[in-house]
């Protein structure tokens, strides 16, 4: 597996270094990169499979890499390494992207590495929409073997079915994911949009009406 570390601090490329040689010797790091620019030609140069990328420097926000690549020439996946605030790294999560917190634990890297296959552009879209704005607007959530993602204010209310959780949309759709409610209650509930109604329900604030008897909330849509 080959791999390109994007960081400009140098302590941090050696730090991650060290720590891929000793902890993940399937890694190859093929090049190391103080800048983004760097890190695109090493990117068309070598054609990695896993890059490491650091998201605050100087000239160029990591989140500009998607900025460099047409859709179909994103084959590698993507790890950040960040000591972003807590609000982005609820962005990270709505995104179903792969973060590590610095400084880097082993066994934190070892997990992520084994887990990059599931990096997709169209997770690093979402995460870079939700970073970017005031209000996370998109969510990443599993379908099949794929990832799909869903606008949050298209969301009715989503209910816990044990490990997994069944999203109602505003249009009547439904979608059942392999994700439980504590899942998406970690995220949901630090927008003002979202409440719990319910222990197995979370509902869109704008959409919730006063309980009926037997069931724990319903919502209402406006007639066309």
């Amino acid at each position: 597996m080959k791999a390109i570390i994007i960081d400009d601090e140098k302590r941090a490329r050696v730090s991650l270094s060290l720590l891929l040689k000793e902890y993940c010797p399937e890694v190859e790091l093929v090049a190391e990169c103080e800048n983004l620019p760097e890190g695109v030609k090493a990117i068309r140069k070598f054609n990695p499979d896993l890059v490491l990328l650091d998201i605050e420097m100087p000239g160029h926000s990591g989140l500009e890499l998607v900025d460099f690549f047409d859709e179909k020439e994103i084959n590698f996946s993507i790890i950040f390494t960040t000591a972003y605030n807590e609000y982005a790294i609820q962005a990270f999560k709505l995104s179903a992207l792969d973060y590590l917190l610095k400084p880097i634990i082993p066994d934190e890297l070892v997990s992520a590495i084994s887990r990059h296959e599931r990096q997709k552009f169209l997770q690093f879209k979402a995460l870079a929409e939700n970073i970017q704005n005031e209000s996370f607007e998109k969510i990443a959530v599993p379908s099949g073997t794929s990832l799909i993602l869903l606008k949050i204010s298209d969301i009715l209310y989503l209910k816990g079915e044990g490990a997994y959780s069944e999203i109602y949309m505003r249009d009547n759709s439904k979608l059942m994911v392999s994700r439980n409610l504590k899942n998406f209650e970690d995220i949901l509930l630090k927008d003002k949009r979202f409440l719990r109604t319910h222990k197995s329900y979370l509902g869109s604030a704008e959409k919730l009406k006063r309980p009926l008897f037997f069931y724990p909330f319903c919502f209402h849509t406006k007639s066309n």
